[in-house]
């Protein structure tokens, strides 16, 4: 049975006439499974439609043209075969015979069947490629993910180390506190219990009047100037604390005091006063010294809620 060509048989199939000629051209005119798979791979290319012009010197249209000219004095010169006496020409012309229609209904039967199955294997290859790209994809999210969270656990950790931090130099700084104020009562403690002694041997003797001069009158006697003042503090529940501190010691050591040593909730504002007379002492007064204020020898200051 004769065979149609690559080009009739791709017009048979229907495809355009410009379409197969291009994929005729551009796969050298190898065979119509070279062509079609040419087809289907480049069925979306913009300049698909466009008219084809085979390119000056194309090595395959060279080749098709020197084969062409080699066939033709075999096809178009019979006299010269019949001359040399073989008759293979005639032979071949005369073996040669067109196909008929039910042979092409056939041929074009195959080829399509054939294209069938080429657009099946293209079909899975591309659902394969697909299956792989979404697989890539979902891998790069995963990373992506994780170097997301990655961050995010390392921000947090940061976060938490400042807090300790945070949390470790203010635990000091109140210790601090704690140990200066304990250094300080008991500086006052030995002080004050240094100098108490002889006023209390000297209160508890009564007041005589000199046997050696009794009619005699001195000068008045001269202010005592003092420079520590007992506090005693009446907390919110009622309960007292008392401690020395020095007199040019200002106010706001007696307040930092009370925050260390009493059960106020810590946070809780509160002001101080004198309840006799009765003085409620401002931020400003908590920078001017115990004496200045009128607090010394010794007072009592109550804590209210502020």
């Amino acid at each position: 049975m004769a065979e149609l060509t690559t080009l009739e048989s791709l017009l048979e199939m229907g495809f355009d006439r410009n379409r197969a000629e291009r994929a005729v051209a551009s796969t050298g005119n190898q065979g119509i499974e070279q062509a079609m798979d040419w087809l289907m791979a480049h069925e979306n290319d913009p300049d698909i439609d466009e008219p084809y012009v085979p390119p000056v010197g194309n090595v395959l249209g060279e080749a098709a043209d020197t084969q062409t000219s080699t066939e033709q004095p075999t096809r178009e010169d019979p006299a010269e075969g019949t001359a040399e006496g073989d008759g293979s020409f005639i032979e071949d012309e005369e073996n040669k015979q067109p196909m008929t229609e039910e042979e092409k209904r056939e041929q074009v039967k195959r080829l399509e069947e054939l294209m069938r199955v080429k657009q099946a294997e293209r079909r899975e290859r591309e659902r394969a490629e697909e299956v792989e790209r979404e697989k890539q994809r979902r891998r790069q999210g995963q990373e992506l993910q994780q170097i997301r969270q990655k961050i995010q656990d390392d921000e947090m950790k940061k976060l938490a180390e400042m807090r300790r931090r945070e949390k470790m130099e203010d635990k000091m700084a109140r210790q601090r506190v704690k140990d200066k104020i304990a250094r300080d009562r008991e500086e006052r403690a030995q002080k004050f219990g240094g100098g108490a002694a002889p006023s209390t041997a000297t209160s508890s003797q009564p007041n005589l009047p000199s046997p050696s001069s009794p009619t005699s009158q001195g000068p008045p006697p001269s202010k005592k100037e003092y420079d520590e003042s007992r506090i005693q503090v009446r907390l919110l529940d009622g309960s007292t604390i008392t401690t020395a501190f020095k007199a040019q010691e200002p106010l706001a050591a007696v307040r930092v005091y009370i925050q260390m040593n009493s059960n106020t909730p810590e946070g809780q504002d509160f002001t101080l006063l004198s309840p006799y007379p009765r003085h409620v002492y401002t931020e400003q007064d908590m920078e001017k010294p115990l004496k200045e204020l009128g607090l010394v020898p010794s007072a009592v200051l109550v804590v209210t809620k502020k």
